[in-house]
């Protein structure tokens, strides 16, 4: 089978890898150009185009498909199948509509629930029990095309958001595969849906007035990516703090969420409270709790200051 794979990051990378060992003709790799990043202004290439150039397959990185240039060159691969995974790109009618059997999505969900950019984090900070891998034939809505496959897995208490990543990237790729063996028939999506809105700048900072739980299920979804943040004692680089990994303690309180209750980092949430138990200071290492308050005191009635003490600024 001709196949056209499109995809980025490193989520992709174990899909496009079992297309290359299935034995499969991979006609071209769709990924996002590279662009100069660091202190020297290197290119950086994304995981899928390192992949693909290793195995000598032909890389396009369009900007857009906006332009006939674009399009025409996509249609003249004259693919059986369009494979896409977290690409980055719309993609307009004209080429989903390209390859004889359309394009398919690996997406990390249980469509309907959460369409959208980032499944996987709003699983897990919603308390969502299960989750999984859809094959999805795509038309030219959000995640709202017909499903082909689905494959669940449970999201377990202490499990973070990197965990569930690497996790459903492998199943995916595990997934397509039999789907394109299977050639099942395509069933129709319930239009009624949640959607997955993608990650923002308010995203990477503690909100401490929600419930020990929903606290806990926030530093889960965003662990190890983008981290959960707040400063101690005032806003300044030096003092910011990615919170990795907490216990949630049932305890009754009058204390205004984001205080010490103790010197031990047991934080007032709006309901309960959580110790912190994994965490890192700006330009450190990760420590534990334990080797954090060997060289910082955080005294009982310190305020750790979360998303309600920090101004975000507006996207214009």
């Amino acid at each position: 089978m001709k196949i056209v794979f499109m995809g980025t990051p490193d989520f992709a990378v174990p899909a496009l890898q079992k297309l290359i060992d299935s034995g499969h003709q991979i006609v071209a790799v769709y990924t996002k150009e590279p662009k100069p990043a660091g202190q020297h202004l290197c290119m950086k290439y994304s995981p899928v185009y390192q992949l693909a150039e290793k195995n000598n397959l032909p890389i396009y990185t369009p900007k857009t498909f906006k332009n006939p240039e674009a399009v025409e060159a996509f249609q003249n691969l004259d693919a059986d199948l369009g494979v896409v995974c977290a690409y980055g790109l719309i993609l307009p009618q004209v080429i989903l509509d390209a390859p004889k059997m359309g394009c398919w999505n690996i997406h990390a969900s249980l469509l309907p629930r959460w369409r959208g950019a980032a499944p996987i984090q709003r699983a897990i900070e919603a308390g969502d029990i299960q989750t999984g891998i859809t094959i999805m034939k795509m038309d030219a809505g959000i995640d709202t095309g017909d499903i082909l496959s689905q494959e669940k897995v449970d999201i377990t208490p202490n499990m973070t958001g990197g965990q569930l990543h690497d996790i459903l990237s492998t199943m995916g790729a595990d997934l397509l595969l039999q789907t394109i063996e299977a050639q099942p028939a395509p069933i129709k999506q319930p239009e009624e849906g949640i959607y997955a809105k993608k990650l923002s700048d308010e995203d990477m900072f503690l909100d401490w007035n929600m419930s020990a739980d929903q606290v806990c299920n926030a530093i889960r979804a965003f662990a190890p990516y983008p981290g959960k943040r707040v400063y101690l004692d005032k806003i300044d680089s030096q003092n910011q703090i990615k919170i990795y990994c907490v216990e949630v303690v049932d305890i009754s309180h009058n204390t205004k969420p984001g205080t010490a209750i103790d010197d031990k980092l047991l934080i007032a949430c709006g309901k309960n409270a959580v110790r912190i138990q994994e965490l890192q200071r700006s330009g450190k290492a990760k420590q534990s709790a334990h080797d954090f308050l060997n060289g910082t005191v955080v005294a009982k009635g310190t305020y750790l200051l979360g998303l309600d003490a920090i101004k975000i600024p507006k996207t214009p």
